[in-house]
Parts: structure tokens; sequence; C-alpha cells
């Protein structure tokens, strides 16, 4: 039962798997003040998103049909679904995570009255890899998202100076970089004897270099550059013994395990062919982080990701495309390595650079640690947001 003086809070996100959104819409609900605030989380499906606040006590509400593509006859069912939504909980704020559920929600609630509409854009989608006339749209629904919101916040503030740019924008954005929390990471060893199980052909380098890479396999995360990067390294005398294992799960999956094998067979010899290893799904995979020596987030659109900020407090050297607010968190040569997105010769050769020089890798990885735990604390994005919300 509410408790008089508490504000209603309703979080919406598209998706209920556990990406970067749905880890923020995670710590906010979980942290919120309980006698400041009743909360309750709205999406679509009942993924480990769900799982997890049904665990910790959050009162969850499924939104049928909803689904990131766009679907015309199901965004209406959907949109129809909000307003009903919207008009029995009546929330006194509403806080919008993902593009699709940005949009409907926004206009479901100025339609419905709610007194407080936030947006979070983690990442603008008019980045990913689209037509110019695409990419034209999505920008001009985002900026509409905008306009329909009270308040909007990006996660970096290269985010919110690119909204910024565009009409009647600027009062309406903050920048609040995401935070994180203490993990209970596992030590080398252990870590990596339990990424064995999950393919026991790593044994074989167990006591080599690891390249990592965590996330969902989805043509964002740029991995196609990541392993055109890694057959370049193939050929080398460095990264003979060096695999690159990845972590994470998607619809990418099947495409890019056929690259990794016609990078392999084109860079190296009959014996070296299996040295890219596809994990999958793994939970709470960020405490198996010690297993690698070489971190790489090679991107192609990002917000500001969780990820480094977790291979940060691990303490290992980051390669990472530059952009987004990766800059934010990674200064180059100083507590990572900056490369350009979509280069696989530039990715590489910064690869190769810090496999070749053990100095280095626990210099920036130290650098890395001491800057995230100094700069991106979960309880300062928490504190900042509630400011939001009380405005």
């Amino acid at each position: 039962m509410e408790r008089p003086g508490k504000q209603k809070i309703l979080y919406l996100i598209t998706k209920s798997n556990f990406g970067g959104a749905q880890r923020y819409v995670y710590d906010l609900a979980t942290r919120l003040p309980k006698e400041s605030f009743d909360v309750r989380v709205a999406c679509g499906g009942n993924g480990v998103l769900t799982e997890r606040l049904q665990a910790e006590g959050i009162l969850i509400l499924i939104i049928p049909n909803l689904i990131r593509n766009v679907n015309v006859f199901q965004d209406i069912l959907v949109f129809s679904h909000i307003l009903s939504l919207l008009r029995k909980e009546r929330p006194d704020i509403i806080h919008l995570n993902s593009s699709k559920i940005g949009g409907l929600g926004a206009l479901a609630g100025r339609l419905v009255g709610v007194k407080k509409i936030i947006f979070t854009a983690h990442g603008w989608a008019w980045h990913e890899s689209r037509s110019p006339f695409s990419r034209a749209i999505i920008k001009t629904l985002h900026w509409i998202t905008v306009l329909l919101c009270h308040h909007v916040i990006t996660v970096a503030e290269k985010e919110r100076a690119e909204m910024a740019e565009m009409p009647w924008t600027k009062n309406k954005l903050i920048a609040i970089h995401n935070g994180i929390g203490a993990i209970d990471f596992i030590e080398k060893a252990t870590a990596r004897d339990f990424l064995i199980t999950k393919n026991p052909a790593l044994t074989t380098y167990k006591n080599s270099l690891w390249i990592g890479a965590i996330g969902e396999l989805h043509k964002n995360k740029g991995y196609e550059y990541l392993l055109e990067a890694f057959g370049n390294l193939a050929r080398t005398v460095l990264a003979k013994n060096v695999p690159l294992v990845i972590i994470g799960e998607g619809e990418e999956r099947q495409r890019l395990e056929n690259l990794a094998r016609t990078v392999l067979a084109k860079n190296a010899t009959a014996s070296q062919t299996e040295k890219v290893f596809f994990l999958g799904q793994i939970p709470d995979a960020s405490r198996y982080l010690k297993a690698f020596d070489v971190f790489a987030l090679t991107s192609i659109k990002e917000g500001l990701p969780y990820v480094l900020l977790e291979a940060g407090l691990a303490g290992l050297p980051v390669v990472a495309s530059d952009i987004g607010g990766i800059s934010e968190i990674i200064e180059d040569k100083k507590t990572g390595i900056l490369t350009k997105s979509r280069d696989a010769l530039v990715i590489a050769d910064s690869l190769s650079f810090l496999l070749d020089n053990a100095h280095l890798r626990q210099s920036l990885g130290t650098a890395l640690q001491a800057s995230v735990t100094q700069n991106f604390p979960v309880e300062k994005m928490l504190k900042n947001t509630c400011a939001v919300y009380t405005k």
C-alpha cells in the first residue's frame, strides 16, 4: 500500500533483457529511497530484468506486443496499452528508457496529463548504421520525443551537446553519467577455470594472454571490426597463442561465428583456426572480467557503456571506439586507448601495442580503475537523478 507523501514513479523500457539501459533502470528502481518513492517498472517481455526486479520486491507491469523493431499495427496496440496503464496507475513521474518507448510513452504521458515526463537517452539511435534518410527520420523523431518531455537525461555530455543543437531543446537537457557500485570480482585463475567449462578448447590457452569482450551480439557493438582486427593479429608471432573470448548472446551470433572462421582461415595456419570463443550469455558476466588481460569494445554506437566502467573497476587495460560518451570515461593513452570506430587495422595495432607491453597494460588498467572509482560512483548518479525527479 502506498504511503502518503510518496511520489509514484513508473519506469518504462522496451526490452527486459539486461543490457545497459536495463541495468540503469534496475539500479535506479532498487536504490531510490523507499520513504520518498513508490516504484513500478513496465516493459516488454519477461526476461532477466523482470526476474531481478521481482526478487527485489519491485512491481512489474508487462506491456504486450512491445518489441524493439517498428511494426505499425503492434505499435498502435502498445500505445493503447500505455494509455490505459497510465490512466490506471496515475504516476506522478514517468521515466522513459529506449527510443521506441520514449516516443510512445512521452506522447501518452502528455495525453493523460502526467505531471513529469522524463526520458533518458542511452545513446542517440541516429548513430546506428542506417541510410542517411533513415538517420534523418530517426533524428527528427528523437527531437519530437525531447519536445514532448519535461526533462531529458543524457548519459554523456557529448550526447547532450548533440541534441542541444536542435531547436527548443537546450533547457530540457541534462547530462548525468552512469554510475557503478562495487563488483565481487572472481580472481583470474578461478574465473578462467569457469569460462573454460563453457568451451573446453580454451584449455589450450589457459596460461596465455586473453583478449576479452562482453556485450550483446548486435550490429551496434561492432564485433565484425574486432574479428577482422583479430584476424590480422593472428598472423603475428606476438598473438599466435592469444585467444579472443566473447561473452554475450544475440541475433548476430551465427553471422559472427561464420566471420570468425573466415578471417582466421584467411590469416592463420590450420592449427590456429579455433582462437575465437563465443561463450554465450553468462549471468553476472562482469564478475569474470579478471580472466582477461585486455578488454576490447569496438562499438559503432554507444552512450556511456557500463561494461567499460566494469572493466575499469577490474583494473583492465581497454581498447575502445572513440564514439558517444566513451571519451568521457577513457582518456587516450592515459586511462586506455581510443580508436577510430569501424577501422580494423587501427584496432589491431592498438591491441598489438598492449599485448606487447606488460607495463603499459598495468599502468592503463590501474589509472582507469582509479578514475572509475572516483568519477562514476552509482551514488552520484542516483543523487543527480533524484534532483531531476524533485526539480
